[in-house]
């Protein structure tokens, strides 16, 4: 009977090591998620330029720019989530358009047809091209307003730290990737095995832009009391639109429409 017992706690040793080692080598393949496609079949209500935003490491991201008819350079860049294909956010975009502000929609590299793999580095590379590119046209960090949407609200904290943007909008945001990963993989020692922590809680207070957090208290995914510790350790001038009945990618209505919209036209 000792004999059963042993070889049954061996096996599970064996198995559950089996599994860490599985986690390690494909960590990045369980956490990005490219080809997943959420949304579909939404019609464009606005005209844009499908453009090329080379890297520092020598790749060419799709973007599509979105510029208005006027000398108001103020510019969203839009920093997407983690599933689907620039078409995905086209109902968020559709929105935006409507507001007196360019904007321009990254893919990450791996995302949309795009060479590369991401990673956490890979992305915050990405974010800071786009930057450079905005600039090299005549948009200064002071122009941009980032907008981080859920994996991207990471990539936005990231790349607002010490510098002064118009403004930083994060919808479902989460605190790290460890808290989210210990949420879903209780059984694994997640901080020893990560290597993309995206620990935005530790970066937040280098944040000196004006805030606006969005987040659904039903969310499903990035559980909102996440959100809430992000927006209690972000620096003020900081909003929020926290609403009751809504998850993870939330729906663009008339009121969290118009939240954003005080909040870009106060930094316009």
């Amino acid at each position: 009977m000792s004999k059963f017992i042993l070889g049954s706690f061996l096996l599970v040793i064996i198995f559950y090591l089996v599994v860490i080692t599985y986690t390690f080598f494909f960590q990045r393949t369980l956490l990005y998620h490219p080809s997943e496609n959420t949304y579909q079949n939404d019609q464009k209500n606005f005209d844009h330029q499908e453009v090329f935003i080379p890297t520092e490491d020598g790749l060419n991201l799709k973007a599509w720019f979105h510029k208005k008819n006027s000398s108001n350079n103020t510019t969203i860049l839009y920093l997407h989530g983690n599933a689907g294909d620039l078409s995905n956010r086209i109902y968020k975009l559709n929105e935006l358009s409507k507001l007196n502000v360019n904007f321009l929609l990254l893919a990450w590299r791996g995302f949309s047809g795009n060479e590369g793999s991401p990673t956490e580095q890979g992305l915050y590379i990405d974010a800071k091209s786009a930057v450079t590119w905005l600039n090299n046209r005549g948009i200064k960090e002071s122009e941009i307003i980032l907008y981080g949407e859920s994996l991207g609200t990471g990539v936005a904290i990231e790349t607002s730290r010490n510098k002064i943007f118009k403004g930083v909008i994060l919808e479902s945001p989460y605190t790290s990737m460890v808290d989210l990963g210990k949420i879903y993989y209780p059984y694994l020692p997640v901080r020893l095995l990560l290597r993309d922590k995206f620990e935005t809680y530790k970066k937040i207070s280098e944040v000196q832009s004006p805030i606006l957090i969005l987040h659904g208290k039903l969310d499903t995914i990035v559980p909102f009391y996440m959100g809430k510790k992000i927006y209690d350790l972000s620096n003020p001038p900081k909003y929020f639109y926290f609403v009751d009945n809504d998850d993870h990618m939330m729906r663009f209505d008339e009121n969290l429409i118009q939240s954003i919209k005080d909040f870009v036209s106060s930094k316009i």
